[in-house]
């Protein structure tokens, strides 16, 4: 972990780009007749540096508003919302206010995000997952703001971090299922290459299958459409395609309640013929017929511990360097009735 350097300025633009602050301030604000090959230089050192100009330079003291940039994937499921509420409660506390972004798990809308809420100089960022693009994290970094990634402790932060292990996650919960009896394994979940946590999970639990000589019996991902009717359909095929299936591992718990309905409309015994589990903990599924067997990913604590740390450093001077953070939570299983007891 880095500490936080100070904000740059339109001097080191300039410098960079062997023109003047006036060129600078001209390109960057789209505004001044300056040549293209001039304006393209500009905009590559900008990018390069990770500058993002200053919206209210001039109009505080501080340089810095009472908003807290909070950028995510989604809200249209179930994770982030508790997440949010987390940070609303701490941050409702102080006179800090939260901002939202949301980036589609897309690493060019995070970008646009990003540079859009940098240029109101917030107190600080909240920002999902440790993976970013290489001008995002140069934005961050130059940002001199305090920084918090949330969700994901298995990487390099920029600053500081609070999360879960999402490969210990996934190791775990292979380890209870192996526990329980269970050999003939299938996992279903997300399309990962931009889901790096669920990717992380997947890796873990993987891993742990080998470490107890047992190879995943089969898999499958999907992307979009409704979750409950993508864990019913992947159900369904799958255990076509393999008959002799006695478990089904699903990355959430949205798909893993599609597959509950689908198994209990067909008369399946569970957990003694096929065993379920999820991720996530999600409470609004608590009033299934069966409670599927989950892991909490401590959203909640997450966004309070995320928002505790920035308002700490908000009463920090802007200029004064404070040594970054690592929270660690540890996510419990819950077994519910859909993994047999041990």
């Amino acid at each position: 972990m880095t500490q936080v350097r100070p904000p740059l300025t339109l001097r080191d633009v300039s410098e960079a780009a062997r023109v003047s602050e006036m060129t600078v301030s001209r390109v960057l604000r789209n505004k001044g007749d300056v040549s293209e090959g001039t304006r393209q230089r500009v905009l590559e050192a900008a990018k390069r540096l990770g500058y993002v100009p200053n919206k209210i330079a001039g109009a505080l003291a501080s340089q810095r508003v009472n908003l807290v940039a909070v950028i995510i994937p989604s809200m249209s499921n179930m994770v982030f919302p508790e997440v949010m509420t987390g940070i609303s409660e701490v941050l409702e506390e102080t006179s800090l206010q939260p901002v939202v972004g949301l980036t589609g798990y897309r690493p060019e809308k995070e970008e646009k995000v990003l540079y859009e809420m940098l240029s109101w100089r917030p107190s600080g960022v909240i920002i999902a997952g440790l993976e970013h693009s290489d001008a995002s994290r140069a934005m961050l970094r130059a940002s001199g703001i305090p920084v918090v990634e949330i969700m994901d402790v298995d990487g390099t932060p920029i600053d500081s971090v609070v999360g879960i292990s999402h490969r210990r996650a996934g190791q775990q919960m292979a380890q209870a299922i192996i526990r329980a009896g269970y050999r003939r394994i299938g996992f279903l979940g997300t399309k990962m290459p931009l889901d790096h946590r669920a990717r992380k999970r997947f890796e873990g639990f993987t891993e742990a299958l080998a470490k107890a000589g047992i190879e995943m019996a089969n898999h499958a991902f999907y992307s979009g459409g409704s979750a409950l009717l993508k864990g019913r359909e992947m159900t369904a095929a799958m255990l076509q395609e393999t008959e002799d299936l006695d478990f089904l591992y699903y990355s959430n718990d949205m798909i893993g309640a599609g597959g509950l309905l689908y198994l209990m409309e067909q008369d399946v015994d569970i957990p003694g013929k096929v065993g379920l589990a999820g991720f996530n903990g999600v409470e609004l599924l608590d009033g299934l017929p069966m409670q599927l067997a989950t892991m909490d990913a401590c959203r909640l604590e997450i966004g309070r511990k995320a928002a505790g740390l920035i308002a700490a450093r908000a009463t920090v001077d802007a200029g004064a360097e404070a040594a970054p953070v690592r929270i660690a939570l540890e996510p419990r299983i819950t077994l519910g009735d859909t993994l047999r007891q041990t």
